[in-house]
């Protein structure tokens, strides 16, 4: 059983941040790191982690997540070429770029033109994998694609709101986008098991695809195509170096305990 790439996306707001998450990120074994750029464009308000709340009709507290608020900031505000040097020469990982729009749940503050230059930029900087989304305008894409050539890999991703009601669905959507990238990303919202298990179907039944595929959830049981990425074949696996019990309500999941989970399951 042949174990899929271990991705951990960055977290942090500025190159410093992330270039020192990608340090952390080399020394526990991952295999490849993702940088969200969009993120460069914002400013996270800290929040406190737990907050202890107590309802009228109970004596005991229970602990809540509060989510960082993202504040953003002027497309002008970030260097952008410096910045992409830093990152080639800051990260010693293979690197995959992202820039997510807010469409697809990102953060970059400007329009989609503005966006296709940030990519354009990526592909050039000589990264090694490149994110792009398949709504992007066809042409637009296409232009994109032709600029990586054999160069830059290319993440084909697609972040939808809501799972089809059947596993039909999603694996007819799978195969459509079959021949628009090295790798097919599908990620779902999720809320509980029944959403789980939709998405572990929908993986099982793709384990034997010609096309290398990750399928996942954001969101409650979003992270169980995660744990069990080695059976179902999935060619990779975005984990993160946050610790906290928020992350599996999140569908997400730490770098180290995706590991530890793959040793106790006998996936290496």
């Amino acid at each position: 059983m042949s174990l899929p790439l271990i991705c951990v996306t960055l977290t942090g707001c500025t190159v410093d941040e992330m270039v020192k998450d990608a340090a952390r990120a080399t020394a526990v074994g991952a295999d490849i790191v993702e940088v969200r750029l969009d993120k460069l464009w914002v400013i996270e308000q800290e929040k406190k982690p737990d907050e202890d709340i107590k309802s009228d009709n109970d004596e005991n507290k229970k602990s809540v997540y509060i989510p960082p608020e993202f504040i953003p900031q002027s497309i002008d505000s970030v260097d952008l070429d410096s910045s992409l040097v830093s990152f080639r020469t800051g990260i010693e990982l293979p690197v995959i770029l992202t820039c997510r729009p807010e469409r697809q749940g990102g953060y970059f503050p400007g329009d989609e033109k503005e966006r296709i230059n940030v990519l354009t930029k990526a592909i050039k900087s000589g990264v090694s994998w490149i994110d792009l989304e398949l709504d992007i305008d066809p042409k637009q894409r296409e232009k994109l694609v032709k600029l990586a050539g054999e160069n830059t890999k290319i993440i084909s991703s697609n972040h939808f709101d809501r799972l089809p009601s059947s596993p039909d669905e999603i694996i007819d959507e799978i195969n459509e986008f079959s021949e628009m990238g090295d790798i097919i990303k599908i990620v779902y919202n999720t809320d509980g098991k029944k959403d789980a298990l939709k998405l572990f179907d929908v993986a099982w039944r793709t384990k034997n695809s010609e096309n290398k595929l990750a399928i996942m959830g954001i969101g409650a049981g979003g992270d169980w195509t995660r744990i069990h990425a080695p059976l179902l074949n999935q060619s990779i696996v975005y984990t993160t170096m946050e610790n906290g019990w928020y992350l599996a309500q999140q569908g997400r999941i730490n770098t180290s305990d995706l590991k530890t989970a793959w040793k106790l399951l006998e996936y290496n």
